[in-house]
């Protein structure tokens, strides 16, 4: 269970943390959230779709096909799709909105990933936020931002009536078939059908891309089903993290 505490000087100036080398905390997500400015390329390895939060349509990208199962985490935690969804990579930090609503650095102190004896500090010796800290926070306020954008541009789409609910049909073990509820996607009969008004409408709202990539990712769904056929016969194998995960510093980059 998580517990995220914001990261103040009193709380923390002591302690210290160490980036996370196992995606084990993201391996129970059927879905993650997903901002426009990286839809480009998580549209080329895994299908993105839409969820309906707090009234609102924000694009999301599948990872597996039933509850509680994540088909890009391996059992040993490795992450083996080629697209890590951003909304994993500043783990174990993340924003929270205070009651004066500004915006809060915190972080999960049930992560495993914060004691006294880790490599990474919070705050320098002069009391300020660390480099490290800095880096990750100007990565959440850069996928903040863009997360604002985002639902703007489903918003969008959504008032020209192109959303629609996608009943992703799985076949189970006993070879029934089941349904995915509460995921959407764009209806493309109704987007070929648009007038040309309504086309420039979405052009100016920037939510072109937002159609494209998301109907060229659907394709994907089948990627998903060969990862569930495998993960039945799944067979642990030796992995070069540093090949996997590649330089941390780097993961906090949209490209």
């Amino acid at each position: 269970m998580s517990k995220y505490q914001p990261v103040t000087k009193t709380d923390f100036v002591s302690l210290r943390w160490k980036r996370f080398d196992s995606y084990h905390f993201a391996g129970s997500d059927l879905v993650a959230p997903l901002v426009v400015q990286e839809l480009p390329r998580a549209a080329m390895s895994l299908p993105i779709g839409f969820i309906r939060q707090n009234n609102q349509f924000i694009t999301t990208a599948l990872l597996g096909l039933q509850q509680g199962q994540n088909l890009c985490v391996s059992p040993e935690g490795h992450w083996i799709a080629p697209y890590i969804p951003a909304a994993y990579r500043s783990y174990p930090f993340a924003l929270a909105e205070a009651e004066n609503n500004q915006l809060v650095l915190c972080v999960d102190r049930e992560s495993g990933l914060v004691a006294e004896y880790f490599d990474q500090a919070f705050f320098d010796g002069e009391g300020e936020p660390s480099q490290s800290v800095k880096d990750i926070l100007d990565f959440l306020q850069q996928v903040r931002s863009n997360r604002e954008l985002t639902l703007r541009m489903c918003a969008a789409l959504d008032a020209e009536g192109l959303i629609q609910p996608w009943p992703v049909k799985v076949r189970g073990k006993h070879e029934e078939v089941q349904t995915l509820d509460g995921l959407f996607r764009i209806d493309e009969e109704k987007f070929t059908a648009l007038s040309d008004e309504a086309i420039c409408r979405v052009h100016q709202s920037g939510a072109l891309a937002v159609v494209y990539c998301q109907l060229l990712s659907m394709q994907h769904i089948h990627a998903l089903g060969k990862l569930a056929e495998k993960r039945i016969e799944w067979k642990p194998e030796e992995v070069d993290m540093e090949s996997l995960f590649g330089d941390q510093g780097d993961i906090l980059k949209f490209n």
